[in-house]
């Protein structure tokens, strides 16, 4: 007798489980919803949502890194001037030139005010005419450049004193 019971109570398990199962099984396509699978892109590019500002995006970018990459070729453009500019060969030049252009102011101040003063003269200097005459009371200088502009300078001789 002691089996039997045990069979009944496993065979009412059973069918309370199988129960309980059905149940669920039924119950659970009511209370989940379902809906329908879409694709969508999420690049703008695609999808057209919101492509103008992504655009506007991608334009800027490309401005920017273009500006980025004309300021540095600038920079090292000039930094190669500078570096010309600053050659041992280039300073040399500079120095000479300023002592050349210093001589020859010198010589020229000589002529006008030395000694034994001319009354006039003439000088060619790349290109440029540089004429001086005196006139008792007045120096007159008349600078002339390639290009035929003509600059006059006079200077009175009685106070140009230091």
């Amino acid at each position: 007798m002691r089996d039997y019971k045990e069979y009944k109570k496993r065979q009412l398990k059973t069918i309370l489980l199988f129960i309980f199962l059905s149940t669920i099984f039924v119950i659970t396509p009511i209370v989940a919803y379902a809906d329908e699978l879409l694709f969508t892109f999420k690049l703008p590019s695609f999808s057209g949502i919101g492509a103008s500002a992504h655009y506007l995006t991608i334009e800027n970018q490309e401005f920017n890194r273009k500006e980025a990459i004309k300021e540095e070729i600038k920079a090292y453009q000039e930094e190669l001037e500078r570096e010309a500019d600053n050659t041992t060969l280039a300073r040399f030049i500079r120095n000479l030139e300023s002592r050349v252009y210093a001589q020859l102011s010198r010589q020229l101040v000589e002529n006008l005010f030395g000694e034994t003063p001319s009354e006039s003269g003439k000088l060619e200097l790349e290109g440029n005419t540089i004429e001086y005459e005196v006139d008792g009371d007045y120096i007159t200088l008349t600078v002339t450049d390639e290009e035929g502009a003509v600059t006059v300078i006079t200077v009175p001789i009685g106070s140009f004193t230091f």
